[in-house]
């Protein structure tokens, strides 16, 4: 396989996942950003620590969707993140959602 052919492969895969996303994200009520991941979900809970003075969060989801193109599944039952970076937890507002009609994207 081509540099050219992955960079084709992963940019298709991005598209799907994006598409993916649209078609959900109206089931969710938050959106929770980690270093590593950017969850969807409506239920959630976070616990800050504090250990020999170092502090990490713990966030836990219930029926959570994950943006993770690398999944053969996105949508999970229980999540639980564990990170010393921050976490970012943003209710959605349903009228975000919607994409402008002249937005140029055609997916």
């Amino acid at each position: 396989m081509s540099a050219e052919d992955l960079e084709k492969y992963e940019t298709e895969m991005e598209l799907k996942l994006y598409r993916e996303y649209r078609d959900v994200v109206g089931l969710f009520k938050y959106v929770i950003e980690t270093d590593r991941r950017f969850y969807l979900t409506n239920d959630y809970e976070m616990q800050v620590h504090s250990v020999q003075g170092e502090v990490f969060f713990e966030v836990s989801m219930a029926d959570a969707w994950v943006w993770d193109m690398y999944r053969p599944a996105r949508f999970v039952k229980q999540v639980r993140v564990l990170t010393f970076k921050d976490v970012n937890i943003e209710e959605l507002n349903k009228s975000d959602l919607d994409l402008p009609e002249n937005s140029g994207f055609k997916g």
